[in-house]
């Protein structure tokens, strides 16, 4: 995939895409609060610990911040590095654990990361320092993947929404993931975004394809 990495400034766009974060973190929180509110219940009933997991990830020029999510794991055979990536039937998950991460509604307390300012809805996924690709830190991988923390990293992006999810020990899925999320830091606009959401609602929130 041929890539230009011509970023979009000024300081117009940045404030256009600021409130669109706003405004669309609070629509979510305020039309899910409901359904968080159920999650919550569920998760606490279904195992011991807290609802919430907590876990440094990447954020902006390789900064680091707390990411939300909702627990999905036994707390014991949790990994808060996030270095042992998750698996298909992966023991470790809790049965309300799979569902949430099924229809990817785990992700929903990054609204807040969003309106804190330290996430985007849109943007390429914040992972943890020392991410693997290929059984190799991601930066010795491929020399471009600081590229990608040149923006916010969002909720959901472009390699998700074309099925680049998942695992990355094998090489061509962790290039992929890459280039793409190197193709949005390239191209990104208001009218991306939008275009990735609609995708992101229909394919990951109705037909489920996490694990």
């Amino acid at each position: 995939m041929a890539i230009s990495h011509a970023l979009p400034d000024g300081r117009r766009y940045t404030r256009l895409k600021r409130l669109f974060d706003i405004a669309g973190a609070v629509f979510g929180i305020v039309l899910l609060a409901p359904l968080m509110a159920g999650i919550a219940v569920a998760i606490k009933v279904n195992s011991a610990g807290p609802v919430l997991f907590r876990q440094t990830r990447h954020g902006l020029n390789g900064s680091t911040f707390t990411a939300l999510k909702f627990r999905s794991m036994y707390v014991d055979l949790g990994d808060t590095s996030g270095r042992l990536q998750t698996v298909r039937d992966d023991p470790r998950i809790t049965p309300a654990g799979r569902f949430l991460r099924k229809s990817n509604f785990d992700e929903l307390p990054q609204l807040f990361n969003v309106l804190k300012g330290e996430m985007s809805l849109v943007g390429p996924r914040p992972h943890v320092p020392g991410m693997l690709a290929a059984n190799l830190p991601y930066e010795e991988f491929d020399p471009r993947y600081h590229q990608r923390h040149r923006i916010k990293p969002g909720i959901t992006g472009l390699a998700q929404v074309n099925g680049c999810r998942g695992e990355t020990k094998d090489p061509h899925a962790a290039r992929m993931r890459l280039d793409y999320d190197l193709a949005y830091v390239a191209r990104h606009s208001p009218l991306l975004d939008i275009k990735i959401i609609f995708k992101t609602i229909v394919h990951e929130f109705f037909k489920g394809n996490g694990y």
